[in-house]
């Protein structure tokens, strides 16, 4: 007897699951897929759309080389497929997967009637910037579509959609109808233009619409933000979720006369640009790590400076006011005008703000080492004590307290070393990180002119006009300024894009108008401080080439670009 065929489907409506799974807590995110498919249920959905590795938490790394958190996972997979025996709609789950071969799969299962009633795996893995994932995985065979509710799916995963392996055109010519894309795409400046020009790409070659879900949250240095979208086949945008947020939407899909999907209905969520969505990232990294890492408070030091006030700010608005704590810890180079706006900047955010001097244990300091020293000018290394007291300060008020120490470099200061190990660079987590010295000033003035959506904090002027019209110091000797050490952060900021986002070589710069001699001095002094980068805490990824997983250079490196 033939089996009967599926009737033919006119209308489907698809969840879309953007959400914020922890990476490693297999209980917690099953228990966010089982809310997220009865949300879907009561609206109506035929299919709910998760992310990729949803069930682990993405990126989930070496652990999936421990065989008790595949188990784990698998598990999830098989408890989740139960309850679809009750009805409802069909899941879409990523998942890592121990293949009957032995190897280690990125993949997904569809789910349905209490039962996995197929899997696809990823057959395209990054392996560059920030994806490490042919060290983990091995490569799944070419796809073919997925039947669920009379509409054949193709399932392409993440890379399979942005490499050029053919996974949607196979797709396309095995029968496939609309492809859904689980993504784990973090975040950098532009990176959703990007994510549109990669699938219309792929639109155009497969002649199918497209569905790109796309997780949301913070995971250590990574920031995924959402933004999940459709494109139709004819290359207009079907629907656009919000970035930054979680939610499950739905979107209602009608074939049209001609046999092609089109998306009727969805969401238009306007995403935002620019100041905005750079400062709504490097909140959103900060208030998920502190948060999934179990840290009840955070504290740093609030020195009167543009780089602490900002992190002040991103503290109060990820966290709110109760659970920040400034310090301000002055010396006999701090001026009052530091004490001024740092308490200023402080009682506009609503935060605490305590004085902790720091005049006993530098002069302690000095004293014990003054035998050794004698004989010998100041310089260097008695500034980087008063850095390296405040340090031991803020990390006492840590332990004690249990709160997180927030650190507050900048991009510019990482990448030349203008920072001080065991001192300033103490810390947990640094939310400015990945931030040029001018993009911190651009922030600021955002912030002082807006409120994100989401912040905790309040409205109006967070950080002192003061703060940002004075010229940047560190205040570790009389009347310093930062550019005693470095050339303007209009030149430093453009020379050192050049070498670090783009791997330009010094004749390139140098024709951008800028002096060799400032290049070759810029180039060394990146080169040198990569031992303190090594050291220093993570932050969030906001460019395309952050200091940490996108960037590995070696420590010990003499290569220098003098032809």
């Amino acid at each position: 007897m033939t089996k009967p065929e599926t009737p033919r489907a006119d209308i489907v409506r698809i969840a879309i699951a953007q959400l914020n799974p922890v990476v490693g807590d297999i209980a917690a995110n099953l228990a966010m897929a089982r809310e997220a498919r009865l949300d879907a249920k009561r609206h109506g959905a035929d299919v709910v759309l998760f992310t990729e590795l949803f069930i682990a938490g993405y990126p989930p790394e070496d652990l999936v080389l421990k065989p008790a958190f595949l188990k784990a996972c698998a598990r999830a997979i098989e408890s989740l497929a139960q309850d679809t025996a009750e009805g409802g709609p069909a899941l879409i789950v990523g998942f890592p997967r121990m293949g009957e071969d032995g190897r280690r799969y990125n993949s997904v299962a569809v789910i349905d009637g209490g039962k996995v009633t197929a899997t696809r795996d990823k057959v395209d893995l990054p392996n560059y910037g920030e994806f490490d994932e042919k060290r983990v995985f091995h490569a799944g065979e070419m796809p073919g579509p997925v039947s669920i509710r009379g509409v054949r799916f193709g399932i392409p995963v993440c890379e399979d959609i942005w490499g050029d392996l053919g996974v949607c055109e196979t797709l396309s010519e095995s029968g496939a109808e609309i492809l859904l894309v689980p993504n784990g795409s973090p975040y950098y400046r532009g990176k959703v233009d990007i994510r549109h020009q990669v699938v219309l790409r792929q639109v155009i070659e497969s002649e199918l619409p497209m569905v790109y879900a796309n997780q949301v949250g913070g995971q250590d240095e990574l920031v995924f933000d959402g933004a999940s979208f459709a494109m139709n086949a004819d290359k207009s945008l079907g629907f656009q979720m919000s970035q930054f947020e979680d939610s499950v939407s739905i979107a209602t899909f009608r074939r049209q006369e001609d046999g092609v999907w089109r998306c009727s209905q969805g969401p238009m969520s306007v995403i935002p640009q620019g100041e905005e969505a750079d400062y709504r990232a490097c909140m959103l990294g900060l208030r998920d790590y502190v948060n999934k890492n179990g840290f009840r408070n955070v504290v740093l030091g609030l020195s009167g400076g543009i780089d602490s006030a900002i992190c002040a700010a991103l503290s109060v608005d990820a966290l709110g006011e109760e659970r920040v704590r400034t310090v301000m810890l002055p010396y006999r180079y701090t001026s009052e005008s530091s004490i001024t706006d740092a308490e200023a900047c402080a009682r506009a955010l609503g935060c605490r703000y305590d004085t902790v001097a720091i005049r006993e244990p530098v002069e302690g300091f000095l004293s014990a080492l003054g035998d050794m020293f004698e004989g010998t000018e100041e310089g260097i290394t008695e500034e980087n004590l008063q850095s390296r007291a405040r340090g031991v300060i803020l990390m006492a008020i840590s332990n004690k307290f249990g709160s997180m120490v927030v650190t507050t470099g900048n991009k510019s200061e990482m990448s030349v070393g203008y920072a001080t190990l065991y001192g300033d660079m103490n810390g947990g987590f640094n939310p400015i990180k990945d931030l040029y010295k001018l993009q911190v000033y651009a922030l600021s003035r955002w912030r002082n002119a807006n409120v994100p959506p989401d912040a905790l904090g309040p409205s109006g002027e967070v950080i002192p006009v003061n703060i940002i019209e004075k010229a940047p110091s560190a205040e570790l000797r009389p009347d310093q300024t930062d550019q005693d050490s470095l050339p303007p952060y209009e030149v430093l900021d453009d020379i050192l894009e050049c070498l670090v986002e783009h791997e330009m070589g010094v004749e390139e710069i140098v024709a951008r108008g800028h002096d060799v001699a400032t290049v070759h001095r810029i180039e060394h002094l990146l080169y040198v401080a990569e031992y303190k980068r090594r050291q220093s805490a993570p932050g969030v990824k906001i460019t395309r080439k952050n200091f940490g997983r996108d960037r590995r250079y070696p420590i010990t490196n003499r290569f220098r670009d003098r032809d």
